[in-house]
């Protein structure tokens, strides 16, 4: 495996010697989605959620939206926050609050499982404002179902099925690898633990968009006909950039699962806890079964207006 490793950096570092000029483009779209898009859209969210978390405000702003989700999902305040968290703001803001909510011990293990198993996604704003006009369709609502109703229902079946022991009971775990936390925080304290984990986190997801937007270097370089198809699969956001409305059910498939850049930045949003990457992974994988399975029964139910 080490061979492996040191075998591929090679012929990386190699391919990026020699094609300066291609590297360099792939980097710097990397970089300019990430300090045009990611930084404005995803910096404010992630300071304004980390101080509501550290001055145990979640069940109180979530208020208004839990009568609706408790009675469907059977969760506690702090899980409902995070899936609205999850759903509204989008990749990787999931990830991240269900790994501060764990942190500051107010889910359980459970539960912070459960969540990341369906409510760290591609944000609403994101995929109407770009991907569809992207893709060029017409049709809103099939598209938002198959890209959040799908794993709102995922969310639904493992409540009862898999997580079905989870309960308003739960207390969170006391486990080493979990920080400790205090019960609240004073607003400056607060605001300022945030902007520093915000800062990080958010530095952290420009080098990996940076770094699997690079990597598009190696397909381009060995797949000479088809160099983009591969592009998403890497990073989704510049991945779809590179290639544009091609191939547009391949597309609408590859977004429930992200890219393995999002994998990585998943990752990182839980390294530390003790939380299952690998677990994560396969639910996204589902996820992506069951997106592909609705567009199959679209296609059969109604030809005519596939993918319009």
């Amino acid at each position: 495996m080490k061979a492996l490793y040191i075998s591929t950096f090679f012929i990386l570092i190699s391919c990026i010697l020699t094609h300066s000029q291609l590297s360099l483009y792939y980097a710097f779209t990397g970089l300019q989605l990430w300090y045009e898009k990611m930084i404005p859209t995803l910096l404010p969210f992630m300071i304004l959620s980390g101080v509501m978390i550290r001055m145990k405000l979640t069940e109180g702003f979530i208020t208004f939206f839990y009568p609706v989700i408790k009675p469907v999902y059977r969760v506690s305040r702090n899980v409902c926050y995070a899936m609205f968290m999850g759903f509204l703001c989008g990749f990787p803001m999931g990830a991240r609050t269900v790994s501060e909510l764990y942190c500051h011990q107010m889910i359980s293990k459970r539960e912070a499982s459960f969540l990341l198993a369906f409510c760290n996604n591609i944000g609403p704003v994101y995929f109407i404002s770009f991907v569809l006009p992207m893709l060029k369709r017409q049709l809103l609502l099939p598209y938002l179902f198959g890209m959040y109703g799908i794993p709102l229902l995922y969310g639904v079946l493992l409540r009862y099925t898999y997580f079905r022991d989870i309960s308003f009971s739960n207390t969170p775990d006391t486990s080493p690898q979990r920080q400790a936390s205090p019960t609240g925080a004073c607003l400056l304290s607060a605001v300022d633990e945030s902007i520093a984990a915000s800062v990080q986190g958010i530095l952290s997801l420009g080098g990996y968009m940076i770094l699997f937007n690079l990597l598009n270097l190696l397909p381009h370089i060995l797949l000479k006909k088809q160099p983009m198809i591969l592009a998403p699969l890497l990073e989704i956001s510049g991945g779809l950039n590179l290639l544009q409305a091609k191939l547009p059910l391949y597309t609408l498939l590859l977004l429930p699962f992200g890219g393995l850049s999002c994998i990585a930045q998943t990752n990182s949003c839980i390294k530390n806890t003790d939380l299952s990457i690998a677990d994560y992974t396969f639910h996204k994988l589902v996820l992506t079964a069951l997106t592909a399975l609705y567009y199959l029964g679209w296609f059969l139910l109604s030809p005519k207006s596939f993918l319009c």
